[in-house]
């Protein structure tokens, strides 16, 4: 399914070019850095810290071995990773049986913000994932204090329409590295 979409692929910026393509294995380390290179992920505990590398492995594994999962990776011309998103399919009833695509961890680094390449990013996932896929409807969510992040996905196009909700578990099973394998 996502591992269908034809990439690697170019895409013009502002700044440039990035190239789009699959995560690795090897972008581990970057990837773990792009994450910690936000406050508001950083304060949930995305700080980059060698500890968390094992659990960061598992879940770009589980995402990678899921067809219905990728996680993608901007690099610039240099072969640096400088952006990442989530993008997941999820079937649906609802809108007579529509699927939606949804985008999560949508991060470009702080050197780079603003160069265009977040908008290249996502008119990729509007433009071309959504309809390689056959899903009408991408939707995403994003923090309540992200209101830079909201001005530039309306900007975009997309419309603040719903208001989401959040339950956190908590106990040991619900905390990644304490789930017994």
């Amino acid at each position: 399914m996502l591992h269908d979409l034809a990439l690697p692929v170019t895409l013009p910026t502002r700044s440039g070019s990035v190239t789009l393509r699959n995560a690795t294995s090897t972008d581990l380390d970057a990837l773990m850095t792009l994450l910690s290179d936000d406050p508001i992920s950083a304060a949930r505990g995305d700080v980059a810290a060698p500890d968390d590398r094992r659990l960061y492995a598992e879940a770009l594994d589980e995402i990678v071995d899921d067809p219905a999962n990728a996680l993608l990776v901007a690099t610039d011309e240099a072969g640096i990773a400088i952006g990442t998103l989530q993008l997941t399919r999820i079937p649906g009833m609802a809108r007579r049986g529509s699927a939606r695509l949804l985008v999560e961890a949508v991060r470009v680094s702080g050197a780079v913000r603003s160069g265009g390449i977040g908008s290249a990013l996502m008119r990729w996932v509007t433009d071309v994932a959504a309809r390689d896929l056959g899903t009408p409807l991408v939707q995403l969510t994003s923090d309540a204090e992200r209101t830079d992040a909201h001005r530039f996905y309306e900007r975009l196009g997309f419309t603040g329409s719903h208001v989401g909700f959040k339950f956190r578990v908590h106990g040991p099973s619900a905390v990644r590295g304490d789930v017994p394998r």
